[in-house]
């Protein structure tokens, strides 16, 4: 568009006392986004700050027993790769699901993940995903960001499958490790250097799945496991609480300079008509 043609433009304009009043409107909402940003960065502050003293024993139940021996991961359980020999013209389409590579990144407990679309032929050999898996993104562009964690923490049906850029983890001894510690451990301070330090590249890491079944932990036992991830789960339904509300007021705001600032909804102003 030309200047000329934009300076043609017939705009609704309302007083300047209705303009103050939409402005005062839209910045209340605007204050009330800002809180909860702020609130969300705090409680995301606080949940990390849970993590590092849980997960690492600075804070330990002192009627629960002593850590146990260091267990190599491999001796908990296996880990499986994600979808093989798939083309792109395989995705989109079929009546198979696939857990994302940006699901697995983005959360550490997949709930509600928003499954892909994958073409699976049964005679296929690929490993499905099961609840209580523990999934991980096998390369990253920092060796930091490489084997993030994310449990599978909904029923998974009989065909879902990884993506391509993942591995999973499934524990063969549930009475030893509980999976969502396990991912929360991998996602705090302690867990990240320990998979960072066996990442390997250099425009892109990659972490190889022997290495990471050699990984020795020294796990609290089982009961204590459970209550910590009962702390952080609950750090976890409130921050997500929080961001559902911040989510619905960016979307109240959207919705209000629609129909304000095109006249479409007038704001009552003193001495003035809304007609």
């Amino acid at each position: 568009m030309y200047t000329r043609d934009l300076l043609k433009l017939e705009i609704p304009v309302p007083s300047k006392s209705e303009q103050c009043a939409i402005a005062d409107t839209l910045e209340d909402v605007e204050r009330l986004i800002s809180s909860l940003v702020l609130l969300i960065a705090k409680k995301q502050a606080i949940k990390q700050g849970i993590m590092q003293r849980l997960l690492t024993r600075r804070v330990r139940r002192s009627d629960l027993s002593e850590p146990r021996e260091e267990t190599r991961l491999r001796d908990l359980g296996m880990v499986y790769g994600g979808l093989t020999g798939k083309r792109k013209g395989d995705f989109g389409q079929g009546v198979a699901a696939f857990v994302t590579f940006l699901d697995v990144v983005n959360n550490v407990r997949l709930m509600t993940p928003e499954l892909g679309r994958v073409r699976v032929h049964e005679s296929e050999p690929q490993h499905r995903v099961m609840r209580g898996d523990v999934l991980f993104n096998g390369s990253s562009e920092t060796p930091e960001e490489v084997a993030l964690a994310a449990v599978v923490d909904f029923d998974a049906g009989s065909n879902t499958y990884l993506n391509s850029f993942c591995f999973g983890y499934r524990i063969r001894r549930p009475d030893l490790v509980d999976p969502t510690f396990l991912a929360y451990f991998f996602r705090s301070g302690v867990g990240r250097a320990s998979v960072a330090s066996l990442a390997q590249g250099a425009t892109r890491y990659n972490i190889a799945k022997s290495k990471f079944l050699d990984l020795a932990l020294a796990l609290p036992c089982l009961e204590e496991q459970q209550g910590t991830v009962a702390v952080l789960n609950d750090s976890e339904e409130e921050i997500e609480f929080l961001r559902a509300r911040l989510a619905k007021a960016r979307e109240i705001k959207r919705g209000m300079m629609q129909e304000l600032l095109t006249g479409r909804t007038r704001l009552p102003v003193q001495g003035e008509s809304s007609e």
